[in-house]
């Protein structure tokens, strides 16, 4: 499949990268300074399994129609670029987010309509350096994917679909899988990602840190038990695997850390309204009680103010 990557950021540039790596007809569109950094240093990523450099295919207009479009911009930045990529979007594209939170779905199928618009759920640790470069700062490196109607899956040309789709992702040096419940799966990682940036940023510092500090065990249980009740007022409550992983992450000793709070210790834009604030919103339509959410939500507030 002819396929775009929509930004070449940490995660664009590793899951396009190792896409291009594996052979598959991968282009990236990117800003025009993102695209002459490319040209001079190429496509760098570093990883616990070693370093891969690339010289990959980089326009910085959309040039047709694309079969499969991954978009990997921050949410801050989604409609600016969402504008952008009209026209490389045709009757028979997928378009895949790799976007935090559940906002952008809305953005997605209200352009591209529900039948072009999917979901796209990845998991990674990994930044760009000073010089442009990709670091993969541990072996995770996933990525579900699948119509945001499971029913549709019962139309044949559908799954047909799918399963090429599956066929381009699949096979590329991370994990990949094709997902028919693509949504839970959104909100799971939804509520990981505000538990963990809510509370990296309010106490400005790591998991491992907090946990080491007084009360710091029993503030990230009360935050995750404020996150995981949104979830299930919401009708997603976070269950099973996605449960234990919450759980496994806000017990760690070990120094973990959000995107969202290595953003904020650079002094960048953080994404506080897709991650935080429209958690809040949504815990406020049902009713639920997050005092500590809330308190991350303000705190993020006022740093964005004074960027």
């Amino acid at each position: 499949m002819r396929t775009l990557v929509l930004g070449a950021g940490a995660t664009g540039g590793y899951f396009g990268g190792r896409l291009a790596q594996a052979g598959r007809d991968v282009t990236f569109l990117v800003r025009p300074g993102r695209a002459a950094r490319l040209a001079e240093r190429g496509l760098r990523i570093t990883s616990p399994d070693g370093e891969t450099s690339l010289q990959p295919r980089v326009i910085t207009e959309p040039d047709g129609h694309y079969d499969l479009v991954l978009v990997a911009v921050k949410s801050y930045s989604l409609e600016t670029a969402l504008s952008g990529l009209t026209p490389a979007v045709g009757p028979r594209t997928v378009v895949i987010p790799l976007l935090n939170g559940i906002r952008h779905i809305e953005s997605l199928v209200r352009r591209f309509g529900a039948d072009r618009a999917w979901g796209g759920v990845c998991m990674i640790h990994a930044t760009l350096d000073e010089h442009g470069d990709v670091h993969q700062m541990s072996g995770l490196h996933r990525l579900a994917f699948g119509p945001l109607d499971a029913a549709s899956l019962d139309d044949p040309a559908v799954v047909d679909h799918l399963a090429a789709v599956a066929e381009t992702l699949t096979g590329a040096g991370f994990d990949a899988r094709a997902s028919t419940a693509i949504i839970q799966e959104l909100w799971d990682k939804w509520i990981l990602l505000a538990t963990l940036g809510a509370a990296t940023t309010l106490l400005r510092g790591s998991i491992g840190a907090i946990n080491k500090a007084p009360g710091g065990s029993e503030f990230l249980h009360a935050l995750a038990a404020e996150t995981a009740a949104v979830a299930e007022a919401a009708g997603h409550p976070i269950r099973g695997k996605a449960a234990a992983m919450l759980e496994a992450t806000i017990v760690t000793t070990e120094p973990t850390t959000s995107s969202m709070y290595r953003d904020l210790v650079q002094g960048l834009p953080v994404e506080a309204g897709a991650i935080v604030g429209d958690l809040v919103a949504e815990a406020a339509k049902h009713q639920v009680s997050v005092p500590l959410l809330a308190a991350a939500h303000t705190g993020l507030a006022v740093y964005s103010a004074n960027l």
